[in-house]
Order: structure tokens, then C-alpha cells, then sequence
């Protein structure tokens, strides 16, 4: 229940936190999206095999004024599963999961890239209590109808949220565990 209302001040929070940016030229009105399906996954490689750990319960929010679009992502850690409970229940302790129980991603870019074929985001990610900025981060994007379906790599490293690489054999999992975004976001 703790976790829940965590996940819920985030994702309505984000109003009174999303910055205002004059953009030159007419202005385009406010808007504000909705997380409406999900797909997240993270890939760890080690020499002995590959995991993948997705997570479908990621909620989301989005609101445009003033010409600047910001979104927020933000998913349990605990949801995420890689097939193996043991494996998932490691992940969760490595990453401090108990301590920081939400990964979240905070996008912004520019209210008329909305429809654009390619997004140009600079991206803030809050996991395993540190912050990591990526700028010029590249999705993909399909518009069908008022939905807008979104896929990309989020090209995150355990160094870039402070983790010690876990070891299998006495062999440590590689450095980089790129996330794979797949959303449909639609206008509320």
C-alpha cells in the first residue's frame, strides 16, 4: 500500500512541479496525456546468459503548457520480472529496492515534436536513489488515431545509479543495462 501511494503523489505531483518555458511564435494549448499501456524492460548480459526483466505495471502522466511538453514514468522495482524469482528478488536487494521501492523518468522536449516521427528527449531516470540525465535520447513514433505509441532505448548503465555489478561464477554482469521503452500515450 506504502508503494502505491509513492507511485500515486509522483504521477500527480507533476503538475506543480512541471516548469514553465515561454516558446517564441503563437502559443499552443495546454494538454495533458495518460500512460495507457506499457512495456518496460530492462537487458543484463554475462558471459553465462542473458536476462531480460519486464514490468507492465509502469503508470504515467504528461502535461503540456506553454510550448514544453513533461512526462513522468514510474514503475515498482518489484514489478519487474526476469522469469526467475530468485534472480528478481537479487535484483531488488542490488538495486535497494526496499529503500527505493519506484523507478521513475522524468522527459521533456518541445510541445510541437509531438508530431514528429522521432523524439529528441533529455531524460532524468531516479533509480536505486540516484539520478542519472541522458540528453538526446532518440524514441520512435507512431501516431494511430489520438494515440501515440512510443518505442526506444534508454541507454542506462550500472554506474550511472551507483550499483555494484552483481557476480555469477565470481564473474560480474556487464556494465550496461540498456531499457527498452514500448508505450501508448493518449490525450485525457
Amino acid at each position: 500500500m506504502k508503494h502505491s501511494s509513492v507511485l500515486a503523489v509522483l504521477l500527480f505531483a507533476l503538475p506543480a512541479f512541471a516548469p514553465i518555458h515561454a516558446q517564441a511564435g503563437p502559443s499552443q494549448p495546454d494538454q495533458t496525456w495518460l500512460l495507457d499501456q506499457s512495456t518496460l524492460s530492462y537487458h543484463m548480459s554475462h558471459p553465462m546468459h542473458e536476462v531480460d526483466g519486464v514490468s507492465h505495471a509502469a503508470r504515467g502522466k504528461g502535461v503540456c503548457h506553454a510550448g514544453q511538453c513533461d512526462f513522468l514514468v514510474a514503475a515498482a522495482v518489484k514489478s519487474f520480472d526476469s522469469g526467475d524469482s530468485n534472480r528478481d528478488l537479487h535484483m531488488i536487494q542490488t538495486s535497494r529496492g526496499a529503500q527505493f521501492p519506484i523507478v521513475s523518468v522524468r522527459l521533456r522536449l518541445p510541445q510541437a515534436a509531438l508530431a514528429s516521427p522521432t523524439l529528441d528527449c533529455d531524460i532524468d531516470v531516479q533509480f536505486a536513489g540516484n539520478t542519472a540525465h541522458y540528453s538526446h535520447v532518440l524514441f520512435h513514433q507512431a501516431i494511430e488515431g489520438s494515440a501515440h505509441h512510443i518505442t526506444g532505448t534508454v541507454p542506462a548503465t550500472l554506474t550511472d545509479f551507483k550499483i555494484e555489478a552483481p557476480t555469477f561464477l565470481t564473474i560480474p554482469i556487464k556494465n550496461d543495462i540498456p531499457v527498452r521503452v514500448d508505450m501508448v500515450w493518449k490525450p485525457s
